[in-house]
């Protein structure tokens, strides 16, 4: 029996179609290191970023694990005149994930969520499963069956 993770019971349920990967036993620990493990081209490997605006509210960016995410850019998609990363120590209380296990998937509440566009070329995309050491790969479509997002030039 392969391990799930609550985002893999939340997708089974809503019967979105995905991949589950795990690089659990591996020493990967940044985005890169992980799309390595998983033998996947870093384009298709996203990470989950958790933000707050000037207005106080919370967005969620999902970004190519090589990029960084433009501050700039990122408000803009949301209409805020400013964001930046939360602490790290406000994303287990917001979200219910650890840095490094965070998935757009899942979250205690729901967040407003934007995936950077270069999303779109891929037929899947992979991210968080909401734990260290395990990935899912889905199309957006089937994204949508579970979340809520838009997509935005973000890096």
């Amino acid at each position: 029996m392969e391990y799930k993770t609550n985002v893999m019971r939340i997708l089974d349920k809503a019967k979105a179609d995905y991949i589950s990967h795990s690089y659990a036993d591996t020493a990967a620990v940044s985005g890169l290191e992980v799309a390595e493990a998983l033998r996947q081209d870093p384009k298709r490997v996203f990470k989950t970023l958790v933000t707050v605006g000037k207005t106080k509210k919370n967005y969620v960016f999902v970004i190519p694990v090589a990029e960084e995410l433009e501050l700039k850019k990122a408000a803009q998609s949301v209409n805020e005149k400013a964001i930046e990363m939360i602490k790290a120590k406000d994303l287990l209380p917001l979200t219910g994930y650890v840095h490094g296990g965070c998935s757009p998937i899942g979250m205690k509440k729901p967040l407003a969520t934007t995936i950077d566009a270069s999303a779109a070329a891929f037929d899947k995309i992979i991210f968080s499963a909401g734990k260290i050491g395990y990935q899912v790969e889905m199309s957006l479509d089937d994204l949508r069956k579970v979340i809520d997002f838009r997509l935005a030039e973000l890096v």
